[in-house]
């Protein structure tokens, strides 16, 4: 079983920052060959949930110590990919920011990105790995990412998100993840994809309590952990 574990949302935010890697840590030290995507706004900016909007945009390179950390995280555990710049679209949605885009928008969005990881120092850190915020993409947001080097699309194959691809998916080099706990309890499947986020508001956030279901069933399952190119 191969097994990639990836975390959304892993940004400058008060309740959705590096706390997490409490968890991955201690994953690690039991686990010494774990892979863990990371999946990372360069601008996370809420606007809409009480409770969690901020009054300015998150910009990545607005926290030293937040890149310092990340640009050095191990080769051998972690990578980190774009997920979006905003996340979503301010005034309107917290998510949803790659859904509606056509091309020109698209390839705008994605200059913006690269701008904000290379203010950042993470340019050469990051791989060219997308992960649509709210897993909506554009059919025009495809083309436009492939485009500009992107070479892996971290996807879902829920209804909701694939109508948004209008079959798009079909033409790029895409993995699906399938496992998102609690919703659903970890199974063995031949590409084990785990999503958990890092946003202490959500049900999927890694807490402890998750962490330890995750080391329990690795534990009891034979396994062969990836970076996501190798889920393809």
């Amino acid at each position: 079983m191969k097994v990639n574990i990836s975390i959304d949302d892993v940004t400058i935010h008060p309740k959705s920052n590096l706390s997490i890697m409490t968890q991955c840590e201690a994953l690690i030290k039991t686990y010494p060959d774990i892979k863990f995507s990371l999946f990372t706004p360069t601008a996370y900016w809420r606007t809409v949930k009480q409770g969690t909007a901020t009054d300015h945009a998150l910009n990545i390179s607005l926290l030293p110590d937040f890149c310092d950390f990340m640009r050095n995280l191990p080769d051998k555990n972690f990578e980190i990919g774009y997920h979006g710049h905003y996340h979503g679209i301010p005034g309107q949605s917290d998510n949803d920011e790659f859904q509606y885009l056509n091309y020109d928008e698209a390839i705008e969005k994605i200059d913006i990105m690269f701008e904000e990881a290379k203010k950042a120092g993470l340019y050469d850190k990051m791989k060219k790995i997308f992960r649509p915020p709210a897993w909506r993409l554009s059919p025009d947001s495809f083309r436009a990412l492939s485009d500009k080097g992107f070479e892996v699309f971290a996807l879902t194959n829920a209804s909701h998100a694939m109508k948004s691809y209008e079959g798009e998916e079909k033409n790029y080099p895409c993995t699906f993840s399938n496992q998102y706990p609690p919703f659903s309890p970890l199974s063995v499947v031949e590409k084990c994809g785990i999503v958990y986020h890092a946003c202490e508001w959500d049900r999927n956030y890694m807490s402890e309590d998750l962490k330890s279901q995750l080391d329990s069933f690795l534990m009891h399952n034979e396994c062969e952990f990836v970076f996501l190119e190798d889920l393809l």
